[in-house]
């Protein structure tokens, strides 16, 4: 069986997920996540199948207005997962997106960068309804 689109919409404490088998991953929202652990299962049951078979190229998209510390390790290990499509010949890309004037997530994509040794690419935006 293929593996289907992962849809999750957002909630006042979930960022909206949308994990596209063509290789197109966006997260986006706020990140304040009580059951951290049911929603890592959620992303790594779908990453575990995706990276068996991944597109030529994956873009990862993050759009996340705010994330609570308990939730940073989740993001964590959702990159250290995606670096894994490299093993398979394939490439992938980090865009760490952040609003104007919020500097405190520019600095926590900076920061999870430099602690994965994966670069990013840093995508300001005044829209904030973008990327949609």
């Amino acid at each position: 069986m293929p593996l289907q689109e992962l849809r999750v919409l957002t909630s006042v404490t979930t960022p909206e997920i949308n994990l596209n088998p063509n290789g197109t991953l966006r997260i986006k929202g706020r990140s304040v996540v009580a059951n951290a652990h049911g929603f890592c299962m959620l992303l790594e049951e779908w990453l575990d199948k995706y990276i068996c078979n991944p597109a030529d190229t994956t873009s990862v998209d993050f759009h996340l207005e705010y994330i609570s510390t308990s939730n940073l390790k989740i993001y964590i290990d959702f990159i250290k997962k995606i670096e894994s499509v490299s093993l398979k010949n394939k490439k992938y890309t980090i865009n760490w997106y952040y609003d104007e004037g919020d500097e405190d997530i520019l600095e926590m994509g900076q920061y999870i960068s430099s602690i994965l040794n994966i670069p990013f690419n840093y995508k300001y935006i005044s829209d904030p309804t973008f990327p949609d």
